[in-house]
């Protein structure tokens, strides 16, 4: 059965950013359609690690973090569900003198950004963290960082959106888009046709297939994290794990379940989806006995991983196209996208009906890694990524 939906912003992706996008803009008043070509959050936003973190991230990055933080301990207000959301801290490890060294070295890069990160030495990691294995040198801390549940927090955005009035259309791969005149024609699924006068591509792992056919292409691939969590067990972990340098990253939930991660797992031969490699899981499960003793014995009971898109410079690429009108970017967090993700959503919101935001973002333009072409059988105009001209939205109810 075919059907038509005329609105104001077609979602392609049914992640977080795109859900938290979705249902910010139906907060502002504008007709929207999230489309996703499986479920909403049952890729990267819904299978990842769950940290909530603003420490280690690029000093670029931190206002837009910021801005998320203050949307955390809002969920339950927001979507409905808190998400299992808690401001647990963030301790992020030092293993060597060098990894102390950039530990403080980064402190004092971000002294001014509000994080209010505090360095603990190995005495004070011992005394006030005995859990963690005597061998690790340090530590910088970041008390109102936390972790929450990606499975539960991914969907409710794309429920909250649904409730607020947007047309939430899963297993509808968007199949084509062309612009027409002064908006934009979709073809979607079985028989779905649409008409947008803002598109906004969050289609993460798949996104750099559309900035393609709109003349951007970038430089994207595709990168597997890979996880265990373990049986109950008795409380351990009272802050969320990291480790300077990469290598492990863990935190218990309340029921006792310990999730860790750390290694990357292989694409199958259809790379959308991939799986743990055995020796990726036993090497985390090694190291996770090693720094943490306590859980020595714990059972590893389920393994998992996703599909992520990744940036050369670990910076997602957010803002207006430079090649086409109308056109918004918002992808390839490189595994760093949950935390930020309802931040960046209230920022495209803003995109769309101020054509500026308030957060700033220039350095996660599209422009940085190419410039782009203009096919001629397109209608297009090149923009700059931030506040240049753009259609002047009309606000209106979700349509039909």
């Amino acid at each position: 059965m075919s059907r038509h939906l005329d609105v104001d912003v077609a979602v392609v992706g049914g992640g977080l950013v795109g859900s938290s996008a979705a249902l910010a803009l139906r907060n502002m008043g504008f007709g929207v359609a999230l489309l996703d070509k499986g479920f909403c959050g049952a890729q990267a936003s819904g299978v990842n690690y769950g940290g909530v973190r603003r420490q280690g991230r690029p000093l670029e990055q931190l206002p837009l973090s910021q801005r998320a933080h203050a949307i955390w301990p809002r969920l339950k207000g927001l979507i409905g569900i808190d998400g299992e959301f808690l401001r647990s801290g963030h301790l992020k490890l030092a293993r060597s003198e060098d990894d102390m060294v950039s530990l403080e070295a980064y402190a004092a890069t971000v002294a001014d950004q509000g994080l209010d990160l505090e360095l603990i030495g190995h005495n004070g990691l011992r005394e006030r963290f005995p859990w963690v294995d005597g061998s690790i040198l340090g530590a910088s801390l970041c008390a109102g960082d936390g972790h929450a549940n990606p499975r539960l927090v991914s969907a409710a955005f794309a429920s909250a959106a649904r409730r607020a009035g947007a047309h939430v259309l899963e297993n509808t791969a968007v199949t084509g888009i062309a612009r027409n005149g002064e908006s934009f024609a979709l073809e979607a699924g079985e028989g779905v046709s649409l008409k947008a006068r803002f598109i906004i591509n969050s289609a993460g792992a798949w996104a750099d297939r559309f900035a393609a056919d709109f003349g951007e292409p970038v430089p994207l691939t595709r990168i597997y994290p890979s996880m265990i969590v373990t049986e109950p067990v008795a409380p351990v972990m009272t802050v969320n794990i990291g480790m300077e340098g990469g290598g492990i990253y863990a935190r218990q939930v309340e029921r006792g379940n310990c999730v860790v991660g750390g290694e990357r797992a292989l694409p199958l031969d259809d790379p959308d989806f991939s799986r743990p490699r055995g020796d990726g899981v036993l090497a985390i499960m090694n190291r996770t006995a090693e720094v943490f003793p306590a859980l020595r014995h714990a059972q590893a009971i389920r393994f998992w991983s996703g599909t992520e898109a990744a940036m050369p410079d670990r910076n997602p690429v957010i803002g207006f196209s430079d090649t086409t009108p109308g056109l918004i970017h918002a992808f390839g967090f490189t595994g760093a996208g949950f935390q930020i993700a309802p931040g960046v959503g209230e920022v495209l919101a803003e995109l769309v009906r101020d054509g500026r935001t308030s957060t700033p973002i220039e350095a996660f333009s599209i422009s940085r890694f190419s410039r782009p072409t203009s096919p001629a059988d397109l209608d297009r105009t090149r923009y700059g990524s931030g506040a240049g001209p753009h259609p002047e939205p009309q606000p209106r109810g979700a349509s039909t």
